[in-house]
């Protein structure tokens, strides 16, 4: 039987890339979506077509309610989960000083109560006699955390505590799950970026390149298959978090292309 993946914010950006990489792998894929279901019925659509295996499921994952049901339609036809890719994300601006508390605790909801509820639902699913380390969990995290500035500032810290619970769920969950985090670099447009911004921003990095986000799914995939690995979060982002800046990339690049702008040439 082939091992089965959830993946969490599949149907676009990166979360297409990650069905494409486990699926093209031979996994059977659970794609999750929660307004996006006509990419996502796209996306199960092209990979059925080239004979890969993809079901969609629908859920709000602010709401435990649905997050049960996802977790028992999946457990009911395909059996317990073998990973569980949390990548979904809620990416709204504000700042320590502009706080809204509603809009924050939304964010958290997403980004950090969801993974770590459906990582409870998957570990309580699990067979008694498993080979050890077959099952892992996978945390789409962010460069930043690893080289902070306060722009976007719920978001940060809605990272940055779920970049602490690789290890602590790490350590709870073992020797039945494993736990890893993967912190990609600047893969795509980022709320108000123009092409011309982003084009710029993604080359700031050590390797002087975007990053690939095909590259960081398969670092997924990697993770995902490799038995010995747990507890660990890798960067996958050409060095970006080595290159420390005041405020977040797109910001900077903002300002800089102003500046460019307001030179008068003599």
């Amino acid at each position: 039987m082939s091992k089965n993946v959830l993946i969490t914010g599949g149907a676009q950006r990166l979360g297409s890339l990650l069905c494409r990489c486990f699926a093209q792998a031979g996994w059977q894929v659970w794609c999750h979506y929660h307004r996006s279901d006509a990419a996502a019925e796209l996306l199960r659509a092209e990979l059925q077509q080239q004979g890969w295996s993809m079901q969609t499921i629908a859920a709000d994952l602010a709401d435990q309610a649905q997050r049960q049901a996802m977790m028992r339609q999946i457990m009911a036809t395909s059996g317990p989960l073998h990973c569980l890719v949390n990548n979904a994300s809620s990416f709204e601006p504000d700042s320590a000083t502009a706080f809204d508390l509603n809009a924050a605790r939304g964010q958290l909801e997403v980004n950090l109560l969801a993974p770590m509820a459906l990582s409870a639902l998957m570990a309580e699913t699990l067979p008694q006699h498993d080979p050890t380390g077959a099952r892992s969990i996978i945390h789409l995290l962010d460069q930043k955390v690893f080289n902070l500035n306060p722009d976007y500032f719920s978001y940060t810290l809605s990272k940055l505590a779920l970049e602490r619970a690789v290890a602590l769920q790490a350590q709870a969950l073992a020797p039945r799950l494993r736990v890893c985090g993967v912190a990609p670099g600047l893969m795509f447009l980022s709320g108000p970026q123009t092409q011309d911004n982003f084009d710029q921003a993604s080359r700031i990095n050590l390797m002087r390149q975007p990053t690939d986000p095909g590259q960081v799914a398969a670092s997924c995939l990697f993770l995902a298959d490799n038995p010995c690995i747990t507890g660990v979060t890798l960067a996958v982002d050409n060095g970006q978090h080595l290159i420390p800046l005041p405020r977040d990339v797109m910001f900077v690049v903002q300002d800089l292309l102003k500046d460019a702008r307001c030179i008068t040439p003599t």
